[in-house]
């Protein structure tokens, strides 16, 4: 299996909207536990270490490289 970072949702803004909800109300400290929890879930599900890695390097790309292309994107 190789990384997908085109959207696979029929709506993506539905999905980010779901992202961020599931965040308000909540401290930074408690945001940070849920992103990590859902982090977990998401990478068990995928069930490929190849793949977590590759997503691993995209991210970090991300947050160095504003142009470096982000999951969801194209």
């Amino acid at each position: 299996m190789t990384l997908s970072t085109a959207s696979n949702f029929a709506k993506p803004d539905d999905a980010f909207r779901l992202v961020v909800e599931a965040h308000r109300g909540l401290s930074d400290e408690t945001s940070a536990v849920l992103d990590a929890a859902l982090v977990l879930v998401l990478a068990n599900h995928i069930g490929d270490i190849d793949v977590l890695r590759e997503a691993i390097a995209v991210a970090k790309r991300a947050l160095t490289d504003p142009a470096a292309p982000a999951a969801g994107a194209a």
